[in-house]
């Protein structure tokens, strides 16, 4: 997945999802305090988008509590 327009980030999702299992709160729970869609975080999960925005990034690694050390 990229993230913002340059960004080659393998396998984000995964651990995107990793860090929300992890984080023992629902999909639904993490979504709404990142301000997203279910059904996008979902897709982000999976890799169905293949250019995440960086602010959504940076409010899902705030929800989770963790950096994925992706830098512009």
């Amino acid at each position: 997945m990229k993230v913002g327009w340059e960004i080659d980030v393998p396998e984000l999702g995964q651990r995107i999802r990793d860090a929300r299992h992890e984080s023992g709160r629902t999909i639904t729970q993490l979504a709404a305090e990142a301000d997203i869609s279910v059904a996008n975080w979902y897709a982000i999960e999976q890799e169905r988008i293949k250019v995440l925005p960086l602010p959504t990034l940076r409010r899902i690694e705030q929800v989770l509590g963790i950096e994925f050390g992706v830098q512009p």
